[in-house]
């Protein structure tokens, strides 16, 4: 016998006791179909804001060229570095399309989690840049040439940073991944020293020289608050952290599925940009074992509507009242 879940059933009648005892698990071929297009749409992500970036800071460059801006050459050299994150963001989402093997059984979806570090990395090290040349600029103030042109690169860098931050935001959060969320908010804070850029360059156009400065340590400041969200966000998963409601949503799918009559436990932990649940619940001790595995067939069927990134689910049913069977005693050591 066979199920709409992509694999087969034991045959015999003992067989399938056995796999009804057991807790009820399934990997379903459609949700992996959906976990390698989440991790082909961060690709995407990745490669058309790496033009973007390259583009901008490109521009930026030809008008460091002849303006000599310290400030712009700055910010151009931070937005080549913003477009290089993209190259262990890449690394992660092809890693996370390996299949899961008898040593990483989970596969390396993970790795996006390492991927978010790298990128934290980087924003620091833009802030401690950043406030440095600030202070610098402070202590020995420059003359500033061409400001108008400089305006114009700051406008561009913004743009460009802007229009890559939304996308890999919106695009981070439809598919799950903390890491390009964190990589959006990067390139937001860049976008953000860019237009530092023009508030410096119009204070060069009225005389005022500590405009330069003190606008790049306000920009600094902006880098640590969105730095510290991001932090928030990638330790969260690395600790397997998820938002509350989504265990609210489990609860609730699982309560709702007809057969079940009480949810003992939920857990949810993210995998890169995937979700993975556990559950255990309880069902009515008159049911058969046949019936109790079509509850758990639709109680994951209910998960999964509930839960969108949800790639594989872990159902324990057991009977209602067996306090031994819900909480299995754990061997010492």
């Amino acid at each position: 016998m066979t199920h709409g879940h992509g694999h087969g059933h034991p045959e015999t009648r003992w067989a399938r006791l056995r796999h009804a005892l057991k807790p009820h698990s399934h990997d379903s071929g459609d949700l992996v179909d959906d976990a390698l297009e989440a991790s082909r749409a961060g690709m995407r992500a990745l490669w058309l804001s790496f033009a973007v970036l390259l583009a901008t800071a490109s521009a930026q460059l030809v008008v460091v060229a002849f303006t000599g801006s310290v400030a712009l050459l700055g910010d151009t050299l931070h937005n080549f570095a913003d477009a290089l994150t993209a190259a262990p963001l890449a690394v992660a989402f092809l890693l996370a399309r390996r299949k899961a093997t008898r040593r990483f059984t989970h596969g390396l979806g993970r790795a996006e989690d390492l991927a978010g570090l790298v990128i934290l990395l980087v924003m620091g090290g833009s802030a401690v840049l950043a406030g440095w040349e600030a202070i610098d600029r402070l202590v020995h103030p420059r003359a500033m040439t061409g400001a108008g042109w400089v305006a114009l690169a700051g406008v561009i860098g913004f743009a460009g940073n802007e229009l890559v931050a939304r996308y890999r935001i919106r695009v981070g959060r439809r598919i799950g991944s903390a890491a390009l969320v964190a990589d959006g908010l990067h390139a937001r804070t860049d976008g953000f020293a860019s237009l530092a850029v023009v508030l410096a360059a119009g204070g060069a156009l009225v005389g005022w020289t500590w405009a330069d400065p003190v606008v790049g340590l306000l920009i600094t400041a902006a880098i640590v608050v969105v730095l510290r969200d991001a932090a928030r966000e990638v330790f969260g998963r690395l600790l397997d952290a998820v938002d509350p409601h989504l265990v609210d949503d489990a609860e609730h799918a699982l309560a709702d599925t007809p057969g079940i009559v009480g949810v003992d436990e939920v857990r949810l932990r993210w995998i890169g940009h995937s979700l993975a649940a556990e559950a255990q619940v309880c069902v009515d001790p008159s049911r058969s074992l046949a019936e109790a595995h079509g509850i758990a067939h639709a109680a994951e069927d209910r998960l999964s509507t509930a839960l969108p990134r949800l790639t594989r689910a872990l159902i324990h049913a057991h009977p209602a009242g067996d306090v031994n069977i819900a909480a299995p005693a754990v061997k010492e050591a």
